[in-house]
């Protein structure tokens, strides 16, 4: 039986067209205008699980628990159940490649305990990559009030996509995958059949929408995005969105240097601001007999920046960052032989403190864990807490560390013993949070 093809409403139209390498604009039209991006929003979906990937916060391998949310999500969609568990990476293969629904809402829960919340953080990583028009309110795309944004930013996500995440990015240029359950179909497979060069990135489409698409493609030392709201049909779109990419391939230079998009800066938030601590140490009372009249003597006060070591030794610095600060006050309430100060009187002088510098490592207290690896200061010190709610029997007493390498913010609970921190990643590993054991250096 002959099916007539879908055509949408006159959604408003908007287009734009980048040169990948440099980020240099090459069209626009109605750039800006806020929009329903339909599907598009997935992009930021996937986004933000490969961030989650790579992080540590979650792995590709672990079974996601379908709630009854997720599986009620309309087309289209995977066709998940409710309780059904189901590897991670079988659900970003089914949003990416189909654009299933459940898939993305599941995605959101899992990495972020509720789809409101993984609504926020999505919002948040949109303000950082500089998606200035845009808001959401799914993880999915299905119309919402509110859930906009525009050609300008989807571009600028889609750019993004590609550069921060490469290693993920051919999933968009698959045909078909499979997706635990069933082998799925890519929904921009006619582009990609059709246009010479094109690798991804991602179709949409609600009534309220049209036809949406962020595409890109690369011909020799080329590559182009194009991004197109409010097409009538998928064979207008996709028209539209060649004649485009054409046009960008036109005007691009054939020697420009690539310039890569920063990664997202999330230190705007007043969480991850660090800040130096002064620790003030005074004699208030004193028990002694007071010094005779005109002796000029006031009680001595110790002033001493503080950070804290891998060891565990308190270190008078210049400069001290605020976790570093938490930590050292979370040793001194947990740890009963450390001493900040003490003083020792001296006839006809003044009270003069000491500064004891060392904690105690009795009990083989060396080891600790790690449980993953951050983009951010924020992030790894937001996982930190979280973890220590969660598992607060074996954890209690540790103390939260991040360190900052070329690979990111690690992650660390310190000064506990080779049992602890063996039984503490177990017990963590069981919640399928990333844990291993770190050893004394």
């Amino acid at each position: 039986m002959f099916m007539a093809p879908v055509v949408a409403m006159a959604a408003p139209y908007a287009a734009m067209v980048v040169d990948a390498r440099s980020g240099k604009v090459l069209h626009s039209r109605n750039a800006d205008s806020r929009l329903h991006p339909a599907s598009l929003t997935k992009m930021m979906t996937l986004y933000i699980a490969f961030e989650a990937v790579e992080n540590g916060e979650i792995s590709l391998d672990t079974k996601v628990k379908i709630s009854k949310n997720a599986a009620a999500e309309p087309p289209s969609k995977l066709g998940l159940q409710s309780g059904q568990r189901i590897a991670l990476r079988y659900l970003i293969r089914a949003a990416a490649v189909k654009s299933a629904n459940d898939a993305a809402t599941a995605i959101g829960e899992a990495i972020e305990g509720s789809e409101a919340a993984f609504t926020r953080r999505m919002n948040r990583t949109a303000k950082a990559l500089g998606m200035t028009n845009t808001t959401f309110k799914n993880a999915h795309g299905l119309t919402a009030s509110g859930h906009l944004s525009t050609a300008r930013d989807m571009t600028t996500l889609g750019r993004h996509m590609l550069y921060d995440y490469p290693d993920y990015y051919n999933l968009f240029s698959r045909r078909s995958t499979h997706a635990g359950i069933k082998a799925v179909n890519n929904t921009n497979r006619r582009l990609l059949d059709a246009y010479r060069g094109a690798d991804g990135i991602k179709t949409g489409y609600t009534r309220a929408a049209g036809f949406n698409l962020v595409a890109s493609a690369e011909r020799g030392n080329k590559r182009v995005i194009a991004t197109v709201f409010g097409g009538r049909s998928t064979a207008t779109r996709n028209a539209k969105v060649a004649e485009l990419l054409d046009l960008g391939f036109s005007r691009s230079g054939s020697k420009v240097a690539l310039r890569k998009p920063a990664m997202p800066d999330y230190t705007g938030s007043s969480k991850g601001v660090g800040k130096t601590i002064r620790v003030v140490t005074a004699v208030k009372k004193s028990l002694r007999p007071k010094l005779r009249p005109g002796s000029g003597s006031t009680p001595a006060t110790a002033v001493t920046n503080v950070t804290l070591d891998n060891q565990g030794t308190i270190v008078a610095a210049a400069e001290v960052i605020e976790h570093d600060i938490q930590t050292a006050l979370l040793a001194a309430q947990t740890e009963s032989d450390v001493v900040l100060a003490s003083v020792t009187p001296e006839p006809q002088e003044a009270p003069k403190p000491k500064v004891v510098t060392r904690i105690s490592t009795s009990g083989g207290r060396h080891w600790g864990i790690n449980v993953g690896r951050y983009g951010s200061r924020y992030a790894a010190e937001k996982m930190l807490l979280k973890t220590a709610l969660a598992e607060m029997s074996t954890l209690d007493g540790s103390l939260r560390k991040v360190v900052k390498n070329s690979r990111g913010f690690e992650a660390n609970f310190m000064g506990m013993s080779k049992e602890t921190a063996d039984l503490a990643c177990r017990r963590l590993q069981a919640r399928q949070i990333t844990c291993y054991t770190l050893g004394p250096s």
